[in-house]
């Protein structure tokens, strides 16, 4: 079956590169006024987009499982706010979404940046794999609960902090949570991730009506994140990047961005006005990512070729196919009217 895929999935040519810093993008960005969500932005590259926003006037406001350890880590951070959710748990979504809702303001960006990567199977309350649950149903559930401040502020955006790993799995719409098939951690956290980007296309064709735009974007192969705690050393010599002593291999150290680099794409997608009127793309290297038909050759130890978004991650069919998933496992209806 031939993808249906958006037209403006090609690189833009922004003038930006895997280089640039969230420093430099937000020069001369005024977001005084502006209010905004960023889930796990407390720490890795969520810190370092909280640190760039909050640095141009924007309010954010920053949910966290641990709040101690929020506010430790945003010390010196003006104009931040932070409250108590975990994106595993349902009713934990619904207060903090409610909170927000009835203090009447609006929602310019929800910045969907928390996850988890390659952790062994566990499972929340309902039965759902930790990967999808965390990396993408709890951005579903909290998008759709806080859709009417969205509305609100004529002109929000949403983004999904996704990831190169969705090339590591399609989304198994006949197993989503490894009920009949042995748990690989990898493709668990692949096809949570190619769930992100299906989410923005379904999410952007939704929202365009009300001045909602969202995208999807891989930060890079970055230094210095907590992202990989649980991850088995194993697989990391298994795809080059490690010695045999299970110690980074200083030349693919030297090739990793920094947290700042790291964080330049969320912020690109945030507040680029090259993007006003193009929604619904993944997003890479400051720019938007070319599709991956084949012709990029992928080298884990030259993170350089870690880019690209495969066909199925963007495709307009999976994307409608997902949303009514999502919706029946959830149970409930993402209202976008």
């Amino acid at each position: 079956m031939e993808s249906i895929i958006n037209p403006m999935q090609q690189p833009l040519h922004s003038g930006f590169n895997a280089h640039s810093t969230a420093q430099e993008i937000i020069s001369g960005i005024d977001l005084t006024g502006k209010t905004v969500i960023i889930t796990g932005g407390y720490a890795g590259i969520g810190l370092e987009t909280t640190k760039a926003l909050t640095s141009a006037g924007a309010h954010v406001i920053v949910p966290a499982r641990d709040i101690e350890k929020a506010m430790k880590n945003l010390v010196g951070v003006e104009n931040f706010e932070p409250e108590r959710m975990d994106l595993m748990n349902p009713e934990s979504i619904d207060a903090f979404a409610e909170r927000f809702i009835s203090s009447g303001r609006k929602l310019d960006l929800l910045i969907n940046n928390a996850g988890i990567m390659w952790v062994p199977l566990r499972r929340d309350s309902r039965g759902f794999e930790s990967q999808l649950a965390t990396n993408y149903l709890g951005q579903f559930h909290l998008t759709a609960k806080l859709w009417p401040a969205l509305k609100k502020a004529n002109g929000a955006r949403v983004l999904s902090v996704s990831s190169y790993g969705h090339q590591m799995s399609p989304f198994d719409f006949e197993d989503p949570n490894f009920e009949k098939r042995d748990y690989e951690t990898l493709s668990g956290y692949g096809q949570s991730k190619t769930a992100c980007n299906l989410f923005s296309v379904a999410l952007d064709k939704r929202g365009k009506e009300f001045n909602i735009r969202a995208y999807s974007l891989h930060p890079g192969s970055v230094y210095g994140t907590d992202l990989g705690r649980e991850e088995p050393i194993e697989l990391f010599k298994q795809i080059g990047t490690h010695d045999q002593n299970g110690n980074i291999k200083p030349e693919v150290q030297a090739k990793l961005k920094t947290l700042s680099q790291g964080a330049a794409t969320t912020v690109w997608c945030a507040v680029s006005p090259q993007l006003d009127e193009i929604g619904g793309v993944y997003c890479e290297n400051c720019d938007i990512a070319e599709i991956d038909h084949g012709q990029i050759d992928h080298r884990f130890d030259e993170p350089a070729t870690i880019r690209g978004v495969q066909p199925y991650s963007v495709d307009q069919k999976n994307a409608e196919k997902l949303w009514a998933l999502s919706e029946k496992m959830l149970g409930f209806r993402f209202d976008t009217k």
